[in-house]
């Protein structure tokens, strides 16, 4: 059976310029799983937010160790990325987790969008 597009990416506006970190989404019966690769961001320096049918997630990576650099290559970088969550998702049961430098949201699909058999009561 063809499954149907239940998000979309969208733009993502901020005020620093970010990379757009690659993201793997799968679906299921009863959801979505995405998996974002975010290198090098530690748990507290995420942000998932959801604002109507919008999914924002951001990160930056930890800050250089204390000291000053005698030489220098990376700059501090941040992640951004914005997708549009279908009705048939349930955006208020979103679970997150990170581990090592990969983001992994379960996005529930609602009640009603999951697929599910009728009974036939007999006559």
């Amino acid at each position: 059976m063809p499954r149907r597009n239940t998000m979309n990416q969208t733009s993502a506006t901020g005020t620093a310029p970010a990379l757009s970190p690659r993201v793997d989404v799968f679906e299921d019966d009863t959801g979505l799983t995405l998996l974002a690769d975010m290198p090098g961001v530690p748990k507290d320096r995420l942000a998932i937010d959801v604002d109507g049918d919008t999914l924002k997630i951001e990160g930056e990576m930890a800050p250089a160790a204390a000291g000053q650099a005698v030489h220098s290559e990376m700059s501090a970088t941040r992640f951004r990325r914005a997708f549009t969550l279908s009705r048939e998702l349930d955006s208020g049961r979103i679970e997150a987790e990170s581990r090592d430098g990969v983001l992994k949201l379960r996005i529930p699909k609602r009640e009603r969008a999951q697929p599910r058999r009728i009974e036939i009561a007999a006559g």
